[in-house]
């Protein structure tokens, strides 16, 4: 699993972006302050930056030169200002990219995982992610990311979870209720309609044709079945 330093002081934004990261299968930290992030992004290994341009303490330029003395790892600049040189000076100091705000989240999203991808091409440390594909649709479990039909599709964490699961066991019907202490195993208080609501909102992201599944079975009375 990749690790993402953030290095952002307003705290809506940062969490913003972490939690869309995470939600793409990412480690995710935040520091709010340039001093302590200059800290920590010398001090332990991260596999991508993202720095904000205006820091208190260190700024964005500061971190990123010294950043990129030690290491060679992706870096991405954030920042309000839409001028040019700023663009300009923050490529020039070895940044990677450089968003403007308002970005979208997706946006991000998309650009980290194109540069983690290019940078593990081009440093040899691409490694063959665990895929399940079947039936047009691809699941990377290393990634934790789906696809239908090449149109990538986004699943919380518990969504993508029982998906997996029951794509790794095709053909055997479970019940909501194994479904549920499989899934939500550390939690002992809740409510098995929590499976029908996933199973609902995984059909309405991955199903061609939500009255007739491709994928997911209602066996009725009995619980639901992946189908192969």
């Amino acid at each position: 699993m990749s690790k993402i330093l953030i290095v952002e002081d307003e705290a809506e934004i940062a969490e913003l972006e972490k939690d869309y990261l995470e939600l793409s299968g990412f480690e995710v930290e935040i520091e709010n302050d340039g001093e302590k992030g200059l800290e920590r992004a010398l001090s332990e290994d991260y596999d991508l930056y993202i720095l904000d341009l205006m820091l208190p303490g260190a700024d964005g330029f500061e971190i990123c030169t010294k950043v990129r003395e030690k290491k060679d790892v992706p870096i991405l600049m954030v920042s309000a200002k839409k001028d040019d040189i700023d663009k300009i000076r923050g490529l020039g100091l070895g940044a990677d990219d450089y968003i403007t705000k308002p970005f979208s989240p997706s946006e991000l999203v998309a650009r980290v995982k194109a540069h983690l991808s290019r940078y593990e091409r081009i440093s040899g440390r691409e490694e063959k992610n665990d895929i399940i594909d079947i039936h047009g649709l691809r699941i990377d479990k290393t990634a934790r990311r789906v696809w239908v039909n090449d149109d990538e599709k986004m699943l919380t964490t518990k969504e993508f979870d029982l998906l997996t699961f029951l794509a790794e066991h095709p053909n055997r019907v479970f019940t909501k209720e194994e479904l549920f202490s499989r899934i939500w195993e550390m939690e002992l208080v809740g409510d098995i309609a929590t499976v029908t609501v996933h199973i609902k909102k995984i059909r309405e992201k991955i199903e061609p044709n939500k009255s007739k599944p491709q994928y997911i079975e209602t066996i009725w009375g009995v619980g639901y079945r992946f189908k192969v």
